[in-house]
């Protein structure tokens, strides 16, 4: 539900600058880091055949994750290197598990599409459409009974929104006044289909609403913008109002790596990439005499160094060992299996 015009010029006072740069500094990071996520691929260092990267949704990720708290806990989609970079993820062991090394957050078996880690409370990340949004109502349902004020939030894109799951999910958390909130990053495109093929209904907040949710629509390109729509949300949400937040964004690139777009025309692309978070943020920074060009591309190059030591910290790392195959799928203690060839020789020396 839109802010009132009040609130919202309250809101735009409030906020200046000077909360900005460390906004555009998380931003350039994530863009940097998944511009490295590119490179690893095309090299052939990275694990599995596909990536998707979220270049252009930067101020989703920042703008959200910037206001989750210790204890508060989440789930992604495929696209989810950047959400989980913001909330505070180490580059390089993300890097490491992108390209399939031991050193890697899941040692190697996640990949790109499967990166979790209960530390930043990260319940996984989920490559069904859809498939990791009803995990945040057993979180927020744990959270409420345990009285531990957390929140537990769904990131997904708009494909999901023809999901029957996602309003199933939306009917508990408000029949059950849970702290969760579903964040929906609408880059206008699920897989190759425009949002305009996909529904009539272009207020996708408003199927929140629908179900007693708090909802806004917030235009994700300017992360102040976003943030103060996600501090509506969140803080309601941490006070047993669910909530359902839609960004508008635009995805710079294919749906995976080596999808050239065919569906999107030349024009589109131009208009779609105008709409550039981390430019916009830049310019935000400039105008506003918080900060000079040369100290943003200082910036900008003490953080394209941070991460092309993730594409060496990856090369260097170990390839995991065969048998790391079954840790973290036995209980603690408990015999691995014991190889086909190992059993067959057992059985023919016995005999």
């Amino acid at each position: 539900m839109t802010a009132p015009i009040e609130t919202a010029v309250a809101d735009r006072a409030a906020r200046s600058n000077t909360e900005l740069l460390p906004l555009y500094r998380q931003m350039r990071r994530v863009r940097t880091f998944e511009e490295r996520v590119g490179e690893l691929f095309v090299r052939g260092q990275s694990a599995g055949s596909m990536l998707h990267l979220s270049i252009g949704e930067e101020a989703a990720a920042v703008g959200v994750a910037s206001l989750m708290q210790e204890g508060d806990t989440f789930t992604t989609h495929h696209r989810g290197h950047g959400i989980f970079l913001a909330r505070g993820a180490d580059p390089k062991r993300m890097m490491a598990e992108i390209g399939g090394k031991e050193e890697g957050y899941c040692r190697g078996k996640g990949g790109s599409m499967h990166i979790a880690d209960m530390g930043l409370g990260h319940l996984g990340a989920n490559a069904i459409v859809g498939g990791g949004i009803p995990a945040v109502v057993g979180a927020g349902l744990a959270s409420k009974r345990a009285g531990k004020g957390a929140i537990s939030v769904a990131f997904f894109g708009d494909g999901a929104m023809q999901q029957g799951i996602l309003y199933e999910s939306m009917n508990m958390a408000a029949l059950w006044d849970l702290p969760v909130v579903f964040v929906c990053i609408n880059n206008q495109y699920g897989m190759g289909t425009h949002i305009e093929q996909a529904t009539k209904g272009r207020a996708l907040h408003e199927r929140g609403l629908a179900f007693g949710l708090n909802a806004e629509t917030v235009d994700g390109l300017d992360v102040r913008e976003v943030r103060a729509a996600a501090t509506r949300v969140i803080d309601a949400a941490r006070g047993g109002t669910p909530g359902f937040l839609a960004i508008e964004c635009y995805r710079f690139y294919g749906h995976a790596r080596m999808d050239k777009s065919p569906y999107r025309s030349a024009e589109d692309e131009e208009q779609g990439r105008a709409k550039d978070p981390v430019q916009f943020a830049r310019a935000a920074l400039i105008e506003g005499g918080e900060a000079e060009g040369t100290h943003l591309d200082a910036l900008d190059q003490e953080i394209a160094a941070e991460m092309d030591a993730t594409i060496d910290f990856t090369i260097a790392a170990s390839e995991p060992p065969l048998n790391s195959m079954f840790r973290d799928v036995y209980a603690p203690g408990e015999p691995e299996p014991e190889a086909v060839a190992a059993r067959i020789d057992r059985i023919l020396a016995r005999e």
